[in-house]
């Protein structure tokens, strides 16, 4: 039985190989088709395909180049039957499935980090930020770096609503529709920066 896995195994075994690469800040990854085995993503591979990871890339732009890339290499497999190799004992890593702490942005992280970890989970699992006073979380669906190693809290400027050296352009407050940053600050900034 074969296995079309979207990594460049042994890095990103598991169920998050796509998301993982992003937020780690990997400059490629690839797909690798692999013979299945009693252990996770472990088998021997076949073949693999490199995919550059763009500096915009979201999982939403680079998941579909993937699954082009794992077609051809699969029907490259099926159609050559060639032999496998043992993939290396250096350089495991896993994708662990991603988790809500995964998802959440943290003001004493840099700009350039926060960025990534929206990035990999845009548009289907979506990053959120903790709002202050214990209000829960604000989704956070695209965002630009402003200042890559800037870190910071959550605050108003004018109508751009930062997280450090990050500006959030498109969020989603618990139960509501996605809207632009600007929107969802009309009320809820005070002239300091602090949100109500």
């Amino acid at each position: 039985m074969l296995n079309v896995h979207p990594s460049l195994l042994p890095r990103w075994r598991g169920a998050a190989p796509v998301e993982r690469a992003i937020m780690a800040g990997d400059a490629q990854t690839g797909v690798c088709i692999i013979r299945l085995t009693a252990g996770l993503d472990s088998g021997p591979v076949f073949l693999e395909g490199v995919e550059p990871i763009a500096p915009d890339d979201t999982s939403g732009t680079l998941a579909p180049r993937l699954r082009e890339l794992g077609a051809d290499l699969l029907l490259r497999v099926l159609d050559e039957r060639s032999e496998p190799i043992e993939q290396p004992e250096h350089g495991v890593t896993y994708a662990d499935k991603i988790t809500a702490a995964d998802r959440t942005l943290h003001p004493s992280a840099s700009a350039a980090v926060n960025d990534r970890v929206v990035r990999a989970l845009s548009p289907h699992i979506g990053a959120r930020v903790a709002l202050p006073g214990d209000d829960g979380f604000l989704g956070v669906l695209r965002a630009v770096v402003r200042a890559p190693d800037a870190a910071g809290a959550l605050r108003a400027d004018g109508e751009c609503l930062l997280l450090g050296g990050l500006e959030l352009l498109e969020v989603q407050p618990a139960g509501g529709r996605p809207m632009d940053a600007a929107a969802y600050l009309r009320g809820r900034a005070h002239g300091d920066g602090t949100l109500v």
